[in-house]
């Protein structure tokens, strides 16, 4: 009975720590920044902008790309990525939001190890890769704090 006692409780301590960290991982997204706006504030403020240049084909794609995602997880994770996709169009002074906005926003988004789906999911669509390798070798974690200045660059 006592090993009954011991493992529940480092069972309830075990689902405590990792609710404890997500509830803190949002947290420290709400936090403003030395613009004074937090990473949420940007990520709405993204999306109110650009949900006029959106048409259903690439609602549809993003909302395929976002379908191995838990479904718990996919309004945030759909919500950075269409933020992210919202930036790029805009800083690119597009009236509309096409494919490969999408795909950049996407890849841009989005770490490394959800790249392999991506590339699965566009050979499946038939899309060439090539003209976003650039985008695949930066990923998400190899940004420096100044990435947006790079990123120009290399445009």
């Amino acid at each position: 009975m006592s090993y009954f006692i011991v493992f529940w409780g480092f069972f309830m301590i075990g689902f405590m720590a990792i609710g404890g960290y997500f509830m803190f991982r949002k947290f420290l997204k709400q936090l403003p920044k030395e613009d004074g706006k937090s990473m949420m504030d940007w990520e709405l403020h993204y999306i109110e902008k650009s949900k006029h240049m959106w048409n259903q084909e690439e609602k549809d794609l993003l909302e395929e790309l976002v379908s191995p995602v838990p479904e718990l997880f996919r309004d945030v994770a759909r919500q950075k990525i269409a933020s992210k996709i919202g930036q790029v169009a805009l800083e690119q002074g597009m009236s509309k939001i096409n494919q490969d906005v999408v795909i950049e926003g996407y890849i841009l988004a989005t770490p490394k190890r959800d790249h392999k789906f991506l590339r699965k999911k566009l050979k499946e669509k038939q899309i060439d890769v090539s003209p976003y390798e650039h985008l695949f070798k930066r990923s998400k974690e190899d940004y420096r704090t100044n990435w947006q200045a790079s990123y120009k660059k290399s445009q």
